[in-house]
């Protein structure tokens, strides 16, 4: 029996590319579209193996918005990425779950080896999914070696619903005295902000598709 067009729509947007996500794909030169042409350090060779990161833009019809990253932290370029050429597909949670830090190597990871291992089994108490981005994602998941010793824990809590204001300042509790620094930042589902700003109270900026916005309530913005 065919599914229904409610769940054939309900499927496409659960299975379409989110901010944060990491996407591999084919043709990867010929499958990118933008202003600029792409810089010298992402070439055949490294375009092979490192993925994309899905960010927060429009992109026209039949493209994600993906920003490319390379060995040195100043090594980034944005572009938009042929939807038809992605061939995989991974979100920040999968590497939570599939405690992607254990089989990693790379002696820069040390410390985040450390800090994962001490919050996942409390991150995965609480009651929003949660995962692994930045340059930590980005290295679990290739195995290129992007970290430095001094590089940020960057992750990802999705909180689609307003949550017990108490409950989440219990839960940033969480990240203090670790080995390294935690950039936490929350997805509502129509923007992201980061958990230490809405700590201090006061307006938040929000980043969404169509930019940032400094809003009083990150969950009262809908998607247009």
């Amino acid at each position: 029996m065919a599914a229904s067009p409610h769940a054939q729509s309900a499927r496409a947007a659960a299975d379409a590319p989110r901010p944060h996500d990491l996407l591999w794909a084919r043709g990867v030169a010929d499958a990118l579209h933008g202003g600029s042409p792409l810089p010298a350090w992402a070439d055949a060779a490294w375009l092979a193996v490192a993925p994309m990161v899905v960010r927060r833009e429009q992109a026209p019809p039949g493209y994600v918005p993906v920003g490319l990253r390379g060995s040195d932290r100043h090594q980034r370029h944005a572009a938009y990425l042929a939807e038809a050429a992605i061939t995989r597909r991974t979100p920040p949670e999968v590497l939570a779950r599939t405690r992607a830090w254990e089989p990693w190597g790379d002696a820069a990871g040390h410390a985040c080896r450390c800090a994962l291992r001490t919050l996942a089994p409390q991150l995965d108490a609480l009651p929003w999914a949660w995962g692994i981005t930045g340059g930590a994602g980005f290295a679990m998941s290739s195995g290129l070696p992007v970290l430095r010793e001094s590089s940020d824990l960057d992750l990802l809590l999705r909180i689609p619903r307003a949550p017990d204001p108490a409950e989440l300042r219990q839960a940033s509790h969480l990240f203090d005295g670790l080995p390294l620094r935690a950039d936490v930042q929350i997805d509502t589902g129509t923007g992201g902000f980061a958990l230490a700003e809405w700590l201090r109270g006061g307006p938040v900026l929000l980043k969404t598709d169509r930019g940032p916005r400094l809003v009083a309530d990150p969950w009262a913005i809908v998607a247009p």
